[in-house]
């Protein structure tokens, strides 16, 4: 949960500069949510239970961003909320969000609110529109709010075992996991790794990676335990978040639990080998 003060400032997000008009209807006209969500009231919680969802009001909200540094500083805190829940480098989902969307200002962007070029792909329930890309009328997801397109870029990241290496990353190492993009074909552009790491650099987009790494670390305390433990498997929890807090790799935790893919459940119980626990 984040406190008050953070949830007015992800409200502020929701509502600068923004005019909602009435919903365009395309493809399908399906309605679907990229996230799976709760209901709690006037807002919708994330699975992950660190911040809540605007709500889907069934309008189209449409951002007019006018500057890279604006870009940046309207959609910073989102993809630090994100690293949280899912890993991924806020640099990186930045600077992914500022080149597929040019800094929120391209065609595709403006009509769909998509700021991370994601195809419909098999499967996709929710709203789509067709845009020119490799191909002409290719088919893109559409969202009413951009805050959906980067829970989307997370889930789509997290959930395919293409780009699962990456999680096994330090969470600051953004070059890596840029090349890494590269590699596990989220992207065409030969100079895609170069294009990202230059963003990063030149407006210093790493310090929001080193903001979320300080506050998950300063109080971090750290206990003995024995050397075989059994941890059970809550709410939200991820092989990452879970990898963290037991100070050992994805790969160790998927190895003593004879886990192949990303998924687990609820109450499922994991064998942890290690002499460390954060609490």
């Amino acid at each position: 949960m984040i406190r008050k003060g953070a949830w007015i400032i992800v409200l502020g997000v929701l509502f600068m500069g923004c005019k909602a008009k009435k919903r365009t209807t395309y493809g399908n006209g399906k309605k679907g949510q990229s996230a799976k969500t709760v209901k709690t009231g006037k807002t919708q919680k994330a699975d992950d239970g660190l911040y809540p969802l605007p709500e889907d009001t069934g309008k189209f909200v449409r951002f007019e961003i006018s500057s890279i540094s604006e870009y940046i500083d309207t959609f910073s805190e989102i993809a630090q909320f994100e690293m949280k829940a899912y890993g991924i480098p806020a640099s990186i989902t930045l600077a992914q969000g500022l080149l597929e969307s040019g800094f929120g200002r391209g065609e595709l962007a403006k009509k769909t609110n998509n700021h991370f070029g994601i195809k419909c792909h098999t499967g996709w329930q929710g709203d789509y529109d067709f845009h020119d890309d490799d191909e002409r009328g290719e088919c893109f997801r559409k969202y009413n709010h951009p805050m959906y397109s980067y829970r989307d870029h997370s889930i789509f990241l997290a959930n395919r075992s293409r780009y699962a290496f990456l999680f096994n990353l330090p969470p600051n190492d953004y070059k890596r996991w840029a090349k890494g993009l590269k590699q596990a074909g989220y992207a065409t552009d030969k100079r895609y790794p170069q294009k990202l790491i230059q963003l990063i650099e030149q407006h210093r987009l790493h310090k929001y990676d080193r903001a979320v790494i300080r506050k998950r670390y300063d109080k971090k305390e750290v206990v003995e335990v024995s050397q075989r433990n059994i941890y059970i498997v809550k709410k939200g929890d991820t092989l990452y978040s879970i990898s963290r807090k037991y100070l050992v790799s994805v790969d160790e935790l998927k190895r003593w639990n004879g886990i192949r893919g990303n998924t687990i459940s609820i109450g499922q119980e994991l064998t942890i080998k290690s002499t460390q626990i954060n609490k």
